[in-house]
């Protein structure tokens, strides 16, 4: 069985310097920390608070009822159950004040290393912390976390809002939940703004609420009466839904009077009647890359990166052209 002495030397460092490396308890440096990763990831290496103990990873998501990230967060599990580790969850309900309270809950299980989706990766107090092996889902990548798995939202916003108005719309609505909880919704927001500009088109101003709650309980009676809009996009597909819901209590008809889009692609929207146009986000395949690339970041020491996942769009009912 390798030893830390081993590590350390094969690292060429100091004794010390390896333990503070493995067990997250002092400062080092990139090259140092990658050296001795690496070190350890050959030799073999576990540290003795992990011997006879099962390894685990921890996962942060915005909310564990969210058929999206349920969806990522199944394929998680399923990649480290090959791998032999255990998965922590942590949720942050679309809170950015509760994310480094979150973090740090998972920390206290010593987790091999991180997959963690926050509300922003720019402004997350989670990723100021000394953090293990970490990998961004569904954030683009940071200069302090480059390892990131990621579908491209702000061209997903403009390729939904270019086909609507291919479709003749003009007076397009974006309805989303609260910009400062989800970077994905923003980015979306910002495509929608990319192709009304490209179009020559004037935006009307988004409608945010929270993500938590409330979509069946929607009213859009305000906004219907004074912005007329011909279609909505939805930041994604639960709200898609709720919008769908506020628009029949108005007694108005999808795509009748009103055309719907959202994102994500979720099943329940294609089993609705007429199913629902949406952006089709590959949740579960992101989810087992981010899996693969935090093992190979953790046990093979291999270097970060990130990786771009392509969406798709899939035309359902909920579209009409005008």
């Amino acid at each position: 069985m390798a030893t830390l002495q081993q590590v350390a030397f094969r690292a060429g460092c100091s004794l010390a310097t390896a333990s503070r490396v493995l067990n997250r308890n002092g400062p080092a440096s990139e090259l140092m920390v990658h050296k001795v990763r690496r070190a350890a990831a050959e030799l073999g290496y576990h540290s003795a608070g992990r011997l006879g103990r099962r390894p685990v990873i921890g996962v942060l998501i915005p909310s564990i009822t969210n058929p999206v990230f349920a969806s990522s967060l199944s394929s998680i599990q399923n990649r480290m159950l090959v791998a032999g580790h255990g998965v922590l969850i942590a949720q942050s309900n679309y809170d950015p004040a509760r994310e480094a309270d979150a973090v740090a809950a998972l920390l206290n299980d010593r987790p091999t290393g991180l997959i963690l989706t926050v509300c922003d990766p720019s402004t997350s107090e989670a990723l100021l912390a000394r953090l293990p092996p970490t990998v961004l889902l569904n954030n683009p990548p940071t200069a302090h976390f480059p390892a990131a798995v990621t579908a491209d939202n702000r061209g997903a916003g403009r390729e939904i809002t270019t086909f609507l108005i291919g479709m003749g719309h003009r007076r397009i609505l974006f309805l989303s939940g609260n910009f400062a909880a989800s970077d994905r919704a923003r980015l979306r927001h910002q495509g929608y703004l990319d192709a009304m500009a490209e179009n020559g088109l004037t935006p009307l101003d988004a409608i945010q609420i929270s993500f938590v709650g409330g979509y069946d309980q929607l009213d859009l009676n305000a906004a219907m009466t004074s912005l007329s809009p011909t279609a909505i996009i939805a930041s994604n597909d639960l709200l898609a839904l709720g919008v769908i819901g506020a628009l029949k209590r108005e007694g108005l008809s999808v795509p009748g009077d009103v055309s719907v889009a959202g994102f994500d692609g979720i099943a329940i929207g294609r089993l609705i009647d007429p199913p629902l146009t949406t952006i089709e986000m590959p949740d579960a395949s992101m989810g087992a890359t981010a899996a693969s690339l935090l093992l190979d970041m953790a046990e093979n020491a291999a270097p970060a990166r990130h990786l771009d996942v392509a969406y798709t769009l899939r035309r359902g009912g909920t579209v009409r052209a005008i």
